[in-house]
């Protein structure tokens, strides 16, 4: 990490949504999740404000070799956002305890509030993590 990556930390993100990331192509293989409205899916919106947090440091890590990766997530979700309209975030980086980066979010639609809250990271070596992924695989730990 560099010395830039300190608290207080501002960015702005933006993105248009796209019907992609509606609630029917969530899961699609899910028939109830088909028949719900087209709106931003609550899951995307968790993985659009982890996207605004690591355009905010990357800058500030030795990126590819350092990154991050979600640890706590506390965010809602206030108001539907209809395709095609663009999703501003403004992200601020609270607290670097060691390798835990601590932000405060939100995210508006340009008619209404659409989230706050806050979000964890922790800073990891991609290639010790990818290691001990790969350990993980090879003792057979999981299913897939």
């Amino acid at each position: 990490m560099k010395d830039t990556l300190q608290p207080g930390l501002a960015f702005q993100f933006k993105f248009t949504v796209p019907p992609t990331k509606t609630v029917p192509c969530l899961y699609p293989e899910s028939e109830m999740f088909q028949q719900m409205p087209q709106v931003l899916a609550t899951g995307y919106l968790v993985g659009l404000m982890e996207w605004a947090c690591i355009e905010a440091i990357r800058p500030h890590l030795d990126w590819p070799r350092e990154q991050s990766l979600g640890t706590h997530v506390n965010f809602s979700h206030l108001a539907a956002t209809p395709p095609g309209f663009t999703i501003t975030i403004d992200v601020r980086l609270d607290k670097v305890e060691g390798r835990k980066l601590s932000f405060t979010l939100t995210a508006h639609d340009g008619a209404d509030k659409i989230s706050e809250g806050t979000h964890e990271r922790f800073v990891i070596d991609a290639a010790r993590f990818n290691t001990k992924l790969e350990e993980k695989r090879r003792a057979g730990r999981g299913t897939a």
